[in-house]
C-alpha cells in the first residue's frame, strides 16, 4: 500500500538530493579521507527486483498491522518482527522528484516474519550473511523509519540481510521527552535483539547505524549487553557501529565508553556543527554539548573514530546528512568496508 505524504524536513532535503543540491568535495577545504570522491552510492533504480528490510519493534500495532501506518506510537509489551518490502524507487527524473513527497520508496507490503519467537526468527533469516542494524532517531514513525533503513542500504551498496529496530517514537516536534523515555525503555528489546545476532555463530558480523535519538538507546543497551556478559568472544562479532549525529550528553558518552570495553573501538562519530536539530537538543537539555555537535578535539581523545560533515549537504536542519549526502554516506560505507560487507565500486 503506498505510503501518505508526510511534510517534514526530511522532505526538504530528499528535494535538494532530487535537484543534486550536494556539496561537491572537491570545493571543500578540510575534507577527510573518510569521504571518497567519485565514489557510487546510487541505490537500486526503476525496473529492479524488490527490497527487503526485516523490521523488529516494540510500538503497538494499529489496527492488527494489516494496513499503513501498521506500528503506532504506543509502547507495546511485546516485541514484533516483520519483513517489509518495498517497490524500487522510480529511475526518471520526475518520478524521483514526485517520490520524494512519498519518502521516495513505496512500502507494498508487512508481514509477519512466520516465527513464534520473532527476534530468533530474524537471527534465523540472517544465518550465513552479514546484517546492517539501522536504529531510528527522534521524531519517526515506523514508516519514515523503515524507508530510511532501505535508502541506507542501497545507498552504500550493502551486501547482507537489512534491519531495522523500531522504537515507540511519537513522531511529533513536541514530544521530545516521551520519545527519550520511549527510547531507554526500550533497552531490553534492543539487547535481546544484538544477543541472538551476536551469539549466533552462523550470522556473520552485525553493523550498525544509530540515528540522532537512537544512538542512545544503542550506547545504553551496548552498556547493559557488556555489563551481563562481557567476554572476548563478543566484540569480533560487531562489524561497524555508527552514530550518526547522536543526540546524547557528552559526558554521558565519555562515561559509557569506559563501561562497553573493547566495543568502543569500534564507533565512528559523524558531527556536524550546522546540525540545528541537535542545538535544540542541547537548549533542552541545559546547555550540555551533544555528541552530534561536538568539536572533534573532545571527542577523539575519548578513542572513537570521529568525521566532521560539517560543510557537507544541505537544509535548513541539518540532521539527515547520513542519508541525503552521497559523500558523507560514504563516512558509513567506509566504516563497514574495512570489514568486507559492500559490494566494491
Amino acid at each position: 500500500m503506498p505510503l501518505r505524504p508526510v511534510i517534514s524536513r526530511r522532505l526538504f532535503l530528499r528535494l535538494a538530493a532530487v535537484q543534486g543540491a550536494t556539496t561537491a568535495l572537491a570545493a571543500c577545504g578540510g575534507a577527510t579521507a573518510d569521504f571518497a570522491v567519485g565514489a557510487s552510492t546510487t541505490g537500486a533504480g526503476g525496473g529492479g527486483a524488490s527490497f527487503v528490510v526485516d523490521a523488529i519493534t516494540n510500538r503497538k500495532p494499529v489496527d492488527g498491522a494489516q494496513a499503513a501506518p501498521w506500528f503506532g506510537s504506543e509502547r507495546s509489551g511485546a516485541v514484533r518482527a516483520v519483513e517489509v518490502k518495498f517497490a524500487p524507487p522510480p529511475s526518471s527524473l520526475i518520478g524521483r522528484a514526485s517520490a520524494s513527497i512519498t519518502g521516495r520508496w513505496q512500502i507494498t507490503s508487512v508481514e509477519p516474519n512466520g516465527s513464534s519467537d520473532p527476534i530468533a526468527g530474524v537471527a534465523q533469516r540472517a544465518t550465513g550473511r552479514e546484517v546492517l542494524l539501522y536504529i531510528h532517531g527522534y521524531n519517526e514513525s515506523f514508516e519514515t523509519a523503515v524507508i530510511s533503513a532501505a535508502e541506507l542500504s542501497t545507498g552504500i551498496r550493502f551486501r547482507g540481510m537489512t534491519a531495522a529496530f523500531s522504537w515507540p517514537s511519537k513522531s511529533g516536534l513536541l514530544d521530545y521527552v516521551y520519545d527519550r523515555e520511549s527510547a531507554l525503555w526500550s533497552r531490553d528489546a534492543l539487547q535481546d535483539l544484538l544477543e541472538a545476532l551476536v551469539r549466533n555463530g552462523a550470522v556473520g558480523r552485525v553493523h550498525i547505524v544509530a540515528h540522532s535519538m537512537g544512538s542512545l538507546l544503542l550506547l545504553e543497551t551496548l552498556r547493559q549487553l557488556w555489563a551481563s556478559s562481557a567476554s572476548a568472544d563478543i566484540p569480533p562479532r560487531f562489524g561497524a557501529i555508527v552514530l550518526a549525529a547522536p543526540d546524547v550528553d557528552v559526558d554521558q558518552f565519555a562515561a559509557t565508553l569506559k563501561r562497553i570495553g573493547p566495543l568502543a573501538q569500534h564507533i565512528t562519530v559523524i558531527t556536524s556543527s550546522s546540525d540545528r536539530a541537535l542545538g535544540v537538543s542541547r537548549r533542552i537539555a541545559g546547555g550540555v554539548a551533544r555528541v552530534g555537535g561536538a568539536d572533534r578535539s573532545v571527542l577523539e581523545p575519548l578513542g572513537v573514530r570521529v568525521v566532521d560533515a560539517s560543510d557537507y549537504g544541505w537544509g535548513v536542519i541539518g540532521h539527515d546528512v547520513f542519508l541525503t549526502n552521497a559523500d558523507v554516506r560514504q563516512v558509513i560505507a567506509r566504516a563497514i568496508e574495512r570489514q568486507g560487507a559492500v559490494a566494491s565500486r
